[in-house]
């Protein structure tokens, strides 16, 4: 039910982003995954600061996460000492003081009780913002990223809302730095491959137009859901005869956690033994929270994604 409750907030957060979130981006394109993030001016005491239409008088001590990806940034950027709790999705860094509080259902009175000045969360559930504010708790909203442009102005915010614009401008450089080192280290593909990524083990899946589908469109891959008919929006549920007629050459399961698949698993799908990911190195096993998160794991992706296309082409070459 979790699965199933996230796909569709995944979709909703995608449509309720303006669309010149993605367009129109001075200074380059929002669909770069190279783009050059903002680089924050270095504040040595910037507060008061004013984030996300968010004014924080001091810098915050006593940070709340509900957002599975802010809590992996804040880390990343030395915030961590500032965090006193996170939601229970996010499980990394181990050393992250997890707790029962939810991001999907928040309790204003439970996230109250640890006295926090600053907290962050990916979208704004039943006015729980106007209902913080109400209590004088500052609250970040970082929805869903779009692009990776968008991945790191979210970097440069957090860095700022805690005094860690210096940090923060390192890690998203050097995020861009490892990605295009990746992207370059693929060779052009001798013919255009074309990828599958599941969601779920009902055949969820993604578009180009998503976070994880620019990630593809980075290496070439042609995304077979981007033909898929019906107005099921940048998330559309695939028939598993459709996937079996498109024959995509690169499998990625991100619910190798939820609903436990793997190679093996789809391999002993009806109709599947024919697809030619699962004769040419082809299925990629990734972990679901770093697919679905757009913080500083995201390299790992990247580089999975790279690792998968030189396989595939070389068992083709063969």
């Amino acid at each position: 039910m979790f699965r199933r409750a996230l796909i569709a907030f995944l979709a909703l957060a995608v449509f309720a982003i303006p669309s010149c979130g993605e367009d129109t981006v001075p200074g380059g394109s929002a669909n770069s995954a190279t783009s050059v993030p903002p680089t924050p001016t270095p504040t040595e005491s910037a507060f008061p600061a004013t984030v996300g239409g968010v004014t924080l008088l001091a810098r915050p001590e006593r940070i709340v996460s509900l957002s599975a990806t802010a809590t992996e940034i804040l880390f990343a950027i030395d915030a961590g000492d500032q965090v006193v709790a996170v939601d229970d999705r996010s499980n990394y860094p181990a050393s992250a003081p997890m707790t029962k509080l939810s991001g999907f259902t928040p309790n204003v009175e439970a996230i109250a009780g640890y006295t926090p000045d600053l907290v962050v969360v990916s979208y704004d559930p039943g006015g729980l913002v106007k209902s913080l504010k109400s209590l004088a708790i500052p609250t970040l909203v970082q929805p869903a990223a779009p692009s990776m442009r968008d991945a790191y102005e979210q970097i440069a915010d957090l860095g700022t809302a805690t005094g860690h614009e210096e940090e923060a401008s390192t890690v998203a450089v050097q995020m861009q730095s490892d990605i295009a080192e990746i992207v370059a280290s693929v060779p052009e593909p001798s013919q255009p491959l074309t990828v599958y990524h599941e969601l779920d083990d009902t055949y969820y899946s993604a578009t180009s137009r998503t976070f994880v589908g620019k990630i593809y469109e980075a290496f070439g891959l042609q995304n077979i859901a981007d033909d898929a008919n019906g107005k099921a929006g940048d998330y559309p549920q695939l028939s598993s005869e459709y996937i079996v007629s498109a024959d995509p050459d690169l499998i990625v399961l991100a619910d190798t956690k939820c609903c436990r698949q793997s190679a093996t698993t789809v391999a002993k799908r009806p109709g599947w033994s024919g697809i030619a990911a699962l004769h040419d190195g082809g299925v990629l096993a990734a972990d679901d929270d770093i697919v679905s998160r757009w913080g500083p794991r995201v390299v790992d992706f990247y580089r999975l994604v790279a690792d998968a296309v030189i396989t595939i082409e070389q068992q083709m070459a063969a």
